[in-house]
């Protein structure tokens, strides 16, 4: 059996490394188990095929120091949060990998399977965790952290990816089917011209929310708890000095 620390769920194959990129990598440089579960292999697509996607997810996994991928071979463009067999597949992936953290898709955005996801995700996050049903041990994760894409939600708190960003844009420019930009290409949101310059812009907006260079945002659903504020907040300092200092006269 295998024990992760994290484990990503990504609609289709680039998904993760453009918005959970930085903290996937930042967990791997920091000797945390990383791993992705991509729910389809992105076959609908308009660009490239599946077996190009496959090769380029192979090299974004290794700009990324994944030590675990896999695909469930759903339906591209057909995800339902209420399809039984799905959910049994996701359900059997968080009992096999048993990690700590899940990252998973935010609930509002303009693509139906990454609503879908979220929503399929979501569920299999409280099957996994009932002794009655389907095979194998229950596992209930630490924590669910839901990572925006392109709808703008209000985060929950925001990761620092500065030190692993080169990284993160490395793996995302590992799949030149989806975002190149080329004039032969059909148009897409994520192959337009802009497509990496508005990631960055994204990812230096967010870092700067915190005083970094750049960052990553997450909502959960929950209220978060600290035990013991004092500590989190002397180790968890960003920008050089706190939010609130005397004003010099």
């Amino acid at each position: 059996m295998t024990h992760l620390d994290y484990v990503a769920f990504g609609p289709h194959p680039d998904d993760v490394e453009l918005f959970c990129g930085g903290l996937l990598a930042a967990g791997g440089e920091r000797g945390h188990r990383v791993g992705v579960v991509d729910l389809t292999r992105g076959e609908m697509a308009s660009r490239g095929t599946p077996e190009t996607r496959a090769a380029e997810t192979e090299a974004a996994s290794r700009e990324l120091g994944l030590v675990h991928r896999e695909n469930l071979g759903l339906p591209d463009a057909g995800l339902r949060a209420d399809d039984d067999r799905a959910a049994a597949l996701v359900v059997d992936a968080l009992r096999r990998l048993r990690p700590e953290i899940v990252v998973a898709p935010y609930w509002h955005e303009r693509h139906p399977d990454h609503e879908a996801a979220s929503a399929l995700v979501t569920r299999a996050l409280f099957l996994a965790g009932l002794r009655k049903y389907g095979d194998g041990e229950p596992h209930t994760p630490r924590q669910a952290l839901f990572y925006p894409m392109r709808h703008l939600a209000e985060p929950s708190l925001v990761v620092d990816v500065s030190a692993v960003h080169a990284r993160k844009m490395a793996a995302v420019r590992c799949y030149g089917s989806q975002v190149a930009a080329r004039p032969d290409a059909p148009p897409t949101l994520v192959g337009s011209a802009l497509s990496l310059s508005s990631l960055e812009a994204r990812d230096a907006f967010y870092g700067a929310r915190i005083g970094v260079a750049f960052g990553e945002p997450y909502v959960v659903r929950e209220t978060l708890g600290l035990a013991d504020p004092l500590d989190h907040f002397r180790r968890n300092q960003f920008g050089g000095k706190p939010l609130f200092f005397p004003e010099r006269r």
